[in-house]
Formats: C-alpha cells, structure tokens, sequence
C-alpha cells in the first residue's frame, strides 16, 4: 500500500510544488511507483509535470465533488515518468462545495483508497493555506513533509504549521506525522540562513532532513519547459539535491 505524504507550508513561496515535482520525480527514478495529486489550484505542478492545466478533461475537482472513480482522473507517466491528478482553478469552486458534503474532510482519503496498492509513494501538493483542501490533504495521508526556508519569519512560521498538523491529528486523522522538515532555497553564504539552520535542529532534530535543497537556477527555469529539473539538467545542483531526499525518505522509511 502506498506511503502518502503532504506536502504542505501555509506560507507561500517556500519551493513547495518545486519539491512535490521533483521529489515524485526523484522517487520514480527509483523504479517507485509514484502518484502525485495537485490540490493548490494555481496548477503549477500539473504544469510543471507537463500537462496543461488549461487541457484536462478531469482534475480534483472531479475527484473530490464528481464522485468520478480515481483511475478515470489519474494521468498516466508525465514528463516526471510519475502519474498525475491535475489541479487548476476548478479547485477553487471544490473548496466551496465541499463545505455542504457530510464527512467533508474525509472525500479525498476514500477516493484514493481504490488506487492505493497500485503505489509505493503518493504525493499531494497543498495549497499555501489552511482551509478544506489542505485538510483533506492531511486527513488522507500517513505524514507531512513540510518545506521552508531558512529565514526568521518562515521559522515562526514552521511553529505554527506544527501546531496546525498536530491540531488535525487529534480531530480528523491520529496516525498523522511529521515526515521531515526540509530546508530549501538554502545559501550557506548567508549567515541568516546558517543561524535559522541551527535553530531547527536544536528544535526539531532527527525530524530535519540532512538533504539541503540549494538555491538554483535549474530548479527555476524547468517548470517553465514543463519538466523536472532532472529531465532538464540532470546535473543541476538543484536535481542531485532531491535525488538525495529521495533516497533520505526510503532510508526513513526503511529504518522505521
């Protein structure tokens, strides 16, 4: 049964959806088989998987709203060699609705429990913000990866996220978890960046990733050629970095 993980930060611009394309990349390069859900209705990791958000016939909407079957809204082997639900601004309206459907915060868990044994990892690429799709998000799945940047605001930030997850745990999913901590855009030159960095490993320990995404300008320019940075420079900083969380998550996972 596949492994699902939010990727989630209610501040925005922290290189969530970088990370959720380049980790279900990574992990798919891995032989894993990968499903990735983009539930922020900005659509940029449909985009940046390659499909045109615009060009979809069934995306989250349809899943959590429609009823339609899981394997009828998947998107087979994208530009990331992973599987896609796509998101865009359909989403927007599904929030809405979703405030009038019993068990609201449950729709996204039951309808992925169809395709669950056809995955070893699912991803879901939440929108910078607390409201029924994040919910959703942490209510399906097994723990939360949570990117940020080493910056004072995005540690205070981080405290308040923790308080968020732990929140939902106790209402609507206990199993829930903190998958890691993972620093991005990160500039050793910086001494800011240095000095937040300690701060949260004397917080937050073991649950920090010792994988350090750089600031890069592959990991920049690729979501604009519709592909992972991996596929686009393979030789990238930026791509090395997360084919080494990758192998950061199956060590985790293997040790637990």
């Amino acid at each position: 049964m596949a492994k699902v993980i939010s990727i989630a930060n209610q501040k925005g611009g922290v290189g969530k959806t970088t990370t959720a394309v380049n980790v279900a990349a990574s992990m798919a390069a891995t032989k894993r088989r990968v499903l990735l859900i983009d539930l922020d209705p900005q659509g940029n990791a449909t985009m940046g998987s390659g499909v045109d958000k615009y060009d979809v016939e069934n995306t989250c909407y349809e899943l959590l709203i429609e009823d339609v079957p899981a394997k009828d809204v998947i998107i087979k082997n994208t530009a990331g060699k992973y599987d896609l639900i796509a998101g865009n601004s359909d989403i927007t309206a599904a929030e809405i609705k979703l405030m009038e459907v019993f068990a609201r915060e449950l729709r996204l868990r039951r309808a992925l429990e169809s395709v669950q044994d056809d995955y070893d990892y699912i991803f879901i690429d939440c929108p910078p913000s607390l409201n029924q799709l994040t919910v959703n998000a942490m209510a399906a799945s097994d723990s939360v990866l949570v990117p940020m940047q080493c910056e004072y605001y995005a540690l205070e930030g981080l405290t308040a996220l923790m308080d968020t997850i732990q929140k939902l745990a106790s209402v609507v999913n206990p199993n829930l978890k903190i998958e890691g901590v993972l620093r991005t855009m990160y500039d050793p030159r910086n001494r800011l960046a240095n000095d937040v960095s300690e701060q949260l490993k004397r917080h937050f320990g073991d649950q920090v990733y010792r994988t350090v995404i750089p600031r890069n300008v592959r990991l920049a320019e690729a979501p604009s050629f519709g592909t992972p940075a991996m596929y686009y420079d393979k030789s990238s900083t930026g791509a090395k970095a997360y084919l080494a969380l990758a192998g950061e998550i199956l060590r985790r996972r293997v040790a637990k």
